[in-house]
């Protein structure tokens, strides 16, 4: 697995979950989609951590630079 994402791509990524986690703790958003943004919201911080996303395969694009 070749890392694809840059430090920005990974730290926009990273608030975006922390503001779905916020909302959903001061029950701004609940129910269905509550949950279904905090499943997401976990994927964004997986994905972040490990620094691969897999929907930018098919596209080939990368937001990492070169070394």
């Amino acid at each position: 697995m070749k890392k694809n994402m840059g430090a920005a791509d990974k730290i926009v990524r990273l608030v975006i979950a922390a503001i779905i986690a916020v909302l959903y703790l001061t029950e701004v958003i609940s129910g269905t989609l509550g949950i279904g943004l905090l499943i997401a919201a976990g994927v964004f911080v997986l994905v972040s951590l490990i620094g691969f996303c897999p929907l930018y395969l098919p596209f080939k694009l990368s937001t990492k630079k070169n070394e």
